[in-house]
């Protein structure tokens, strides 16, 4: 993954001002920096959603700028709203998203037993889950949808100990198997104790 000098704006403001970031494959990078910085525009501009104004940017080999589509098709972001059908139950949720990409039913059973996700929470609505459920829907989505780039918001949010730790070991196995991680995370000695690295967005840049 790489931002050269990256330029993004967002509702006619500059969200992005000139940020450069390198990530390797099977990198944790974590995002730092105070609210209004950057971090959440940085992730939906690798995630192909918020278009470059100027500058150069790829993403898996696929250029930001034309080939969003693309990436898109080959990276998971989880952000603050999870990414949940409120009207669909959790199970639904999770099979939607593994149907984008021909995930299998054992691939579902798999990741919602990952998440925790039991037979009578399945079938709920998502509109009636707690903040921490509807976190392990969300997880359990981006699981099956075999993401090789995982970009997360405060993925720990509304999750409680034993789903923080949980989080930090699936998200350890993702990269084993061969994907790439970038977070933004307030829980800044947890995630940083998580990542491999730590990149300073400030203002729009990066440091």
């Amino acid at each position: 993954m790489e931002l050269n000098d990256v330029v993004a704006v967002l509702g006619g403001f500059p969200a992005l001002a000139g940020v450069s970031l390198s990530v390797q494959r099977g990198e944790i990078v974590l995002l730092q920096g105070p609210n209004g910085a950057g971090k959440t525009s940085v992730l939906r501009v690798c995630a192909g959603l918020l278009p470059i104004e100027r500058g150069t940017g790829r993403v898996l080999g696929k250029d930001l700028a034309t080939q969003r589509e693309d990436i898109r098709s080959r990276v998971g972001l989880l952000g603050h709203q999870n990414g949940l059908y409120l009207d669909l139950t959790v199970k639904q949720n999770i099979e939607f998203w593994a149907s984008t990409v021909g995930a299998t039913q054992e691939e579902v059973a798999t990741a919602m037993a990952r998440m925790r996700i039991d037979g009578r929470l399945s079938n709920v609505k998502s509109a009636q889950l707690s903040a921490g459920q509807r976190r392990r829907t969300a997880l359990a989505s981006l699981i099956v949808r075999r993401a090789e780039v995982w970009l997360l918001d405060e993925p720990h949010a509304g999750l409680d100990a034993a789903g923080r730790d949980e989080l930090d070991e699936l998200l350890r196995a993702a990269v084993r198997a061969g994907a790439t991680v970038v977070l933004a995370s307030h829980e800044s000695e947890r995630a940083a104790g998580l990542a491999t690295r730590t990149v300073t967005i400030d203002g729009g840049g990066a440091q």
